[in-house]
């Protein structure tokens, strides 16, 4: 999701979305590289930190790699899930309120 970002962020500033596709390809293949074959950490973003092919964007990175930017309506999403389970809960309040821990003397 973030070399998608980096790509439109490239593209923004001039750069071939190919060309830019093709960047990311081989430095994603060296990265896994590094985690398949020698179990190390996916140093993917480092990479492209250091490709002055991507230097128009690296004062933009941190900024491109938010991980707010990717979770979209979740939040949202979770509060009103929340919400619902708590209304639907709300008739069995008295029971939880009254436990005693003791979850086989709980009936409902």
């Amino acid at each position: 999701m973030a070399t998608e970002n980096i790509i439109m962020a490239m593209v923004k500033k001039g750069g071939d979305r190919q060309e830019c596709h093709e960047q990311i390809r081989v430095l994603s293949h060296q990265a896994a590289a590094q985690v398949k074959q020698m179990g190390l950490q996916n140093d993917l973003i480092d990479r492209i930190k250091k490709t002055e092919y991507f230097k128009p964007i690296w004062n933009d990175l941190d900024a491109l790699l938010e991980p707010s930017t990717f979770v979209g309506r979740a939040p949202q999403q979770v509060d009103s899930f929340v919400g619902m389970v708590k209304d639907t809960l709300k008739p069995y309040q008295a029971i939880v309120d009254n436990d005693t821990g003791d979850t086989g003397s709980i009936t409902v």
